[in-house]
């Protein structure tokens, strides 16, 4: 028991370290809607969050390698702003100079915190992958991207992706450390884990005035738990944007014979 607490704490202090730029913008969210700002608030949590992208790589918390896929998220998540605030599905109702179609550029930054997450944990637990097929995966992922898209027009091919999203991934499984101990899960699974503690964010992002879904409007209600899926699959986007960085690197596979579940990884290895 006393193993498995520890294991717990170091797991839960690595995740922190992970959220810690999601964190960031999120304190700047919250302490923007009590301080009086000389200038409008989307602009000013534009200012912020080129600050505090500034001061992790200044501290090193982030390469520079780091800051270029996470710009890459920036910009993949604008252009999806970019389309889905003027067809109506959220908006941002304040005022602000730094808008674009409505849409403010600090925006862009809420995704580049989905994908510093996930670079981040990818360094910090050692991530790798066996079962990993990237082209299927591949594939889906930029089809789930394409239809969240176009189903305003096109039939919504939601479920039938997910299916697919599901059978790509089958047999897929990333490997972690945690305290000197290699760990295991299904990629599907961490996809749907991810997912929900995302949704759990747009909660506290919404409340916060990050942006308002059309419910919303006039007070703050609780997101559709639906949404959960979406950003489910979604997070496939993303990983497979890490991870075919990853491959350029060398260090996206687990080898087969350096690691067992739960089992220390001996000096030599």
């Amino acid at each position: 028991m006393r193993f498995l607490v520890a294991q717990l704490v170091r797991f839960a202090w690595l995740e922190t370290r992970c959220c810690a730029f999601a964190v960031a913008v999120f304190g700047g969210l919250a302490l923007s809607r009590v301080v009086p700002l000389p200038i409008p608030r989307y602009d000013a949590l534009l200012i912020y969050c080129v600050l505090v992208t500034a001061a992790f790589r200044l501290v090193g918390w982030e390469s520079n390698r780091d800051l270029l896929v996470i710009a890459g998220f920036h910009l993949v998540g604008l252009a999806f702003e970019l389309v889905k605030v003027p067809l109506g599905s959220w908006s941002y109702p304040e005022d602000a100079f730094t808008k674009l179609l409505g849409v403010p550029l600090y925006s862009g930054f809420l995704y580049a915190a989905v994908g510093s997450y996930v670079v981040t944990a990818w360094r910090l637990f050692d991530l790798r992958l066996s079962g990993y097929l990237p082209w299927p995966t591949a594939a889906v992922a930029g089809a789930i991207y394409v239809n969240l898209i176009t189903h305003h027009w096109l039939p919504d091919l939601r479920w039938p992706l997910a299916g697919l999203l599901v059978a790509v991934t089958w047999g897929a499984v990333v490997h972690f450390t945690v305290g000197g101990f290699r760990y295991r899960m299904p990629l599907a699974l961490s996809f749907a884990l991810i997912g929900f503690f995302l949704w759990v964010a747009e909660n506290i992002a919404t409340f916060f005035g990050a942006w308002r879904y059309p419910h919303q409007l006039e007070g703050w209600r609780l997101v559709d738990p639906a949404k959960a899926g979406s950003w489910a699959m979604l997070i496939s986007v993303t990983f497979v944007l890490v991870a075919a960085f990853r491959s350029r690197t060398g260090l996206l596979r687990e080898p087969v014979l350096e690691y067992r579940f739960g089992i220390r990884r001996s000096p030599g290895t």
